[in-house]
């Protein structure tokens, strides 16, 4: 058994914005230097096909504790090997716009 500070190389604290239902991807970098807890996460993504992975996933694949993969998914973001999805807020359309066109439609009725 190895204990969780081993594991995370003493780090105590994750993100506050990686929870468990946070979907990563692997980024592409160099990934020499990894330890064997990072290099086991790092492999998940190869049998992902390109596709993200929440963190619970991860802590169940390696049955890890969910607060130890929390840290080293933290770290393997800071290290720019992890990214998370980022959210497409440039697409909606303003709200002025929405409010204008609900009175255009509230004055066709």
């Amino acid at each position: 058994m190895v204990r969780p500070y081993v594991r995370t190389e003493g780090r105590v604290r994750a993100d506050p914005d990686v929870r468990l239902e946070t979907v990563v991807l692997a980024a592409s970098g160099p990934r020499e230097g990894l330890g064997a807890d990072a290099r086991r996460v790092m492999g998940l993504f190869a049998h992902s096909r390109g596709g993200g992975l929440a963190v619970a996933d991860i802590a169940a694949a390696l049955e890890f504790p969910p607060s130890t993969v929390r840290i080293l998914v933290s770290s393997l973001i800071d290290d720019g090997l992890l990214t998370r999805p980022v959210a497409a807020d440039d697409d909606r359309p303003q709200t002025d716009l929405l409010q204008e066109v609900l009175r255009g439609l509230r004055a066709l009725v």
